[in-house]
Order: structure tokens, then C-alpha cells, then sequence
């Protein structure tokens, strides 16, 4: 008998084309499965450095009405703020977080324009230590989720390092849920193909305890790591909660096993706008939203033109019709 755990090895191992599509075709549509579209912020960095209020304006006007944050944060343990720092630098960012506010004044900035912001990233040294804190800022600002874009390179370098992370993932989301939040996984283009027998994203996901950890798919990752979205969405139902929505121009993969800024950096320029590339998005949100995908941002790192990037991804998410 094929189990979950062979179906998706095997399908981590054959050409992704399950989610891919012809060039994009825009019927007329007139409901929309995703109600509440959303913008992850590392989407539109500068213009938020530029003016944070008048952007959150901006988004709303569009039609968005879901944020993600993404940190460093005030209360940030200083090692990571110090890892941060240089990355920083080096893209030209110079804020993050609530970019000089207090959480308050976001809240207010939110609720003047109508958004939320169900969802923020951060790092997992934080969280083991000054979890209080971020309990305390997720209160006021209406976070449900908080949880890591990608693991440290030094802990995952060995399946025993994922069976590890999956138990720090298991205790750091039990000390979660006591302060009203929940842990989430987001995946980056590593850990999808095969290490010492297993796939490390199949150990952590069979490892964790679903009350615990949540999964925030990144369609575009998880292709580039050989990986089919919808597979993983049909085998694992109600695990994947968030979704981050980006496109790519062609079919890629990383050229070893997506585990480090060498192999993610040279894949950017393949990034697209939503309906703008090859991946069949249609496909993948409606089997996202019957399987317990709840929110959904558009989420293009660094867009090279934020105007047309929110806008034209707007106008396509904001069409996807209802799954039958």
C-alpha cells in the first residue's frame, strides 16, 4: 500500500506538472474565493520605509485587507537584530517591524483603513525568550499566528537536526497557545527532497502536533524545491493554514537542495506577479481553501515595481472563482 509518506516522496522526485498552466488566460469572474486578499509586508519594504500610514492607505484602496509583518522588532533578541543588521544593509532596508510605531499606533493605522493583520513573522530565538513580549504586542495588533520564515542553516544540517526542530516547533507552540497564539512553519525551497532515506518537510510535518503547529505554504519555494503544491495540500488537509502568493516566469529549481542564499538568490528575477507566470495559482488556491487554507498574501520579495505588483496581483487574486 502507497502511504501519505511514499505519495509525496514520489512526487518530490517527478517533474512538478500537476501546478503548472498555459500562459494566463482572464475570463470574466464574478465571485472570489479569497475574501479577504492579503500583502505580506517584505513585499513592499521601501514603500513602507518611505511612508508607513500612507501605504497602508494605499493597500486598502487597492482592495487588500490583510497584512503579514515581518521583523525585526523592538523587542527582537539583539543577536538576531545583529544577524539582521548586514542582510539589511545589503538590500537596502533600513526599518522592519512597526517601522518607528508602537503597536497601538498600528492597530490605529489598521483599523482607519480597514485592515488586519492576522499574521506576523519572527524569529525563533524570540520566541523561546521573550515570548511575553510578543504575546503582548500579537494582543494589541490582532495576531492569531506568529512564527519563523526559515530555519537557522545550523539546525538543519542532519535529519536528526529536523526530528530536533520538530520538538522545539511542538514546545514553543504549546507555550503559544497559553498566551492565545499559534506557531507557524513557513517553508523556504529547502527540506523537500531527500536527506539520509526521508524528506525533512514530510518529518516535520508527521512530527508536529497540528493544535500546535500550523504550515504557511510558499507555492514559489516549494516549486523551486521540487515539490508540488497541491500534492502536499491533498495529503496533508488542514495543516496548511497561510499561504504565500507569487509567480514564477518559468520553471525553476534550485540546482542542489535550495539550503542556502546562493541558490535562493539567483532564482528572484524568475519571480512574477500572481497570474502573471506559470504556475497554475487557480488550481492551487482552491485546493488550498477546501483543505483549511485560511489567509492568503501576495507575498513577491523586493518587488522590483510595488505599483503594478499590488495592483495587477490584486486584480487577479481577487478573481479566482469559488472551488465546485
Amino acid at each position: 500500500m502507497i502511504t501519505r509518506r511514499d505519495f509525496i516522496k514520489l512526487g518530490a522526485a517527478m517533474p512538478v506538472g500537476i501546478a503548472l498552466r498555459t500562459p494566463p488566460v482572464r475570463p470574466d469572474r464574478t465571485q472570489s474565493q479569497i475574501e479577504r486578499v492579503g500583502v505580506g509586508l517584505f513585499t513592499i519594504p521601501k514603500l513602507l520605509e518611505e511612508d508607513f500610514s500612507g501605504t497602508m492607505a494605499r493597500l486598502a484602496t487597492i482592495g487588500y485587507k490583510e497584512v503579514e509583518l515581518f521583523g525585526p522588532y523592538p523587542y527582537t533578541v539583539p543577536e538576531v537584530v545583529a544577524t539582521w543588521e548586514p542582510i539589511a544593509q545589503s538590500i537596502g532596508l533600513s526599518q522592519s517591524g512597526y517601522y518607528g510605531h508602537t503597536p497601538r499606533e498600528v492597530r490605529d493605522i489598521l483599523d482607519a483603513n480597514g485592515l488586519s493583520s492576522p499574521s506576523m513573522h519572527i524569529d525563533l530565538g524570540t520566541l523561546q525568550t521573550r515570548l511575553d513580549e510578543v504575546a503582548e504586542a500579537s494582543q494589541v495588533l490582532g495576531h492569531r499566528y506568529a512564527g519563523i520564515a526559515a530555519i537557522p542553516p545550523e539546525l538543519r544540517t542532519n535529519l536528526d537536526d529536523y526530528r530536533r526542530i520538530a520538538d522545539i516547533f511542538n514546545e514553543v507552540g504549546l507555550a503559544m497557545k497559553e498566551v492565545g497564539l499559534q506557531f507557524l512553519y513557513h517553508n523556504h525551497g529547502y527540506g523537500l527532497v531527500e536527506m539520509e532515506g526521508s524528506i525533512p518537510f514530510n518529518l516535520i510535518l508527521d512530527r508536529t502536533d497540528p493544535d500546535l503547529v500550523v504550515m504557511e505554504m510558499d507555492v514559489f519555494w516549494m516549486t523551486a524545491g521540487r515539490a508540488d503544491p497541491v500534492e502536499y495540500l491533498n495529503a496533508y488537509p488542514g495543516r496548511v493554514k497561510l499561504m504565500h502568493i507569487k509567480d514564477m516566469t518559468e520553471l525553476v529549481r534550485f540546482e542542489g537542495d535550495g539550503g542556502d542564499p546562493s541558490q535562493w538568490i539567483p532564482l528572484f528575477p524568475k519571480m512574477a506577479d500572481a497570474g502573471e507566470g506559470v504556475l497554475d495559482l487557480d488550481e492551487i488556491l482552491k485546493v488550498a481553501s477546501m483543505t483549511g487554507a485560511e489567509h492568503f498574501y501576495l507575498e513577491r520579495d523586493l518587488a522590483p515595481d510595488p505599483d503594478q505588483t499590488l495592483k495587477g496581483s490584486y486584480q487577479f487574486l481577487s478573481s479566482i472563482a469559488p472551488a465546485e
